[in-house]
């Protein structure tokens, strides 16, 4: 399904870490579509999780994606310079009574969920709504913000909610639907004290902001996708086309991770290998 608006995709790291040869596979990806659909590709840098990003691993991404020969608009968008647009969005939600604070810890979900107290129902969502009856105005300095799944719903009414999908491991429009959301998803923490608004409520606000008409990034992103639309349709944002596309794995079929400095980006450049070599490598 080609885009009714220019073509426009993102690569997003997170500077907490080395990029490794996964990386490489999903910018070139992103890259490889933005030239087949004569449209732009952008960076965006999620550094949202302060306390884990550095500006040694910030530099490096920039450097190995010149390396590997990929070039993109200026100025890049960092989530850390857009907290005042993720406040203004969290705060709307606040006010139309969709969200609520959370002191849950995930100790204390996981002990709510695999032990319910006898006779209450088993719940059915992935967080059993333990401070879904606080207002906001109980909220205090080490709560987060989760969804109301339900007042989230309703508020929709019967607005059908969906995402089409480019890729080639799920192609087609996918239905996102009220049962699968409550089952799959539940209340999403939007906010959370440790490292302030989540990801799932900043990456629908920057792909927004930055126009993105078809969202390129790995299958184990797409599982996270539904409540970002549900999160698009609250607040009135478009909602991009997905390519997800398959992972690069090591001989164990383990997916590569930061951790795995061997396969890091950095490490096969130190052994003489050139960025040709790479992209043959990875079948670009």
């Amino acid at each position: 399904m080609p885009p009714d608006r220019p073509y426009r995709t993102r690569f997003a790291p997170s500077p907490t870490g080395l990029l490794h040869l996964g990386h490489a596979f999903s910018a070139l990806t992103g890259w490889a579509r933005a030239q087949e659909m004569d449209g732009t590709f952008l960076l965006r840098i999620e550094d949202i999780d302060t306390p884990r990003c550095t500006q040694a691993f910030r530099d490096a991404i920039f450097d190995d994606l010149h390396w590997l020969g990929l070039v993109w608009p200026t100025p890049v968008i960092e989530q850390s310079q857009r907290r005042m647009a993720y406040d203004r969005a969290l705060s709307g939600l606040i006010a139309r009574g969709l969200v609520y604070p959370c002191r849950c810890t995930r100790t204390e979900i996981r002990a709510a969920l695999s032990a319910p107290q006898e006779g209450a129902p088993a719940p059915t969502a992935p967080y059993p709504g333990t401070c879904r009856h606080r207002p906001p105005s109980d909220a205090g300095p080490k709560d987060g913000w989760r969804l109301n799944l339900d007042a989230a719903l309703e508020s929709l009414g019967d607005t059908t909610m969906g995402f089409f999908e480019n890729g080639p491991l799920h192609p087609g429009w996918h239905n996102v639907t009220s049962l699968a959301l409550l089952h799959a998803h539940g209340d999403i923490i939007l906010a959370r004290r440790d490292i302030g608004i989540s990801y799932a409520l900043a990456v629908v606000l920057d792909d927004a902001a930055q126009g993105i008409t078809e969202v390129v990034r790995g299958e184990d992103l797409f599982d996270a996708t539904p409540p970002q639309i549900l999160l698009q349709n609250l607040l009135e944002l478009p909602t991009p086309t997905y390519w997800h596309h398959a992972l690069i794995r090591d001989e164990f079929g383990k997916r590569l991770a930061k951790r795995d400095g061997g396969r890091a980006l950095q490490a096969v450049r130190g052994e003489g290998l050139r960025p040709s070599d790479i992209i043959a490598q990875l079948g670009f």
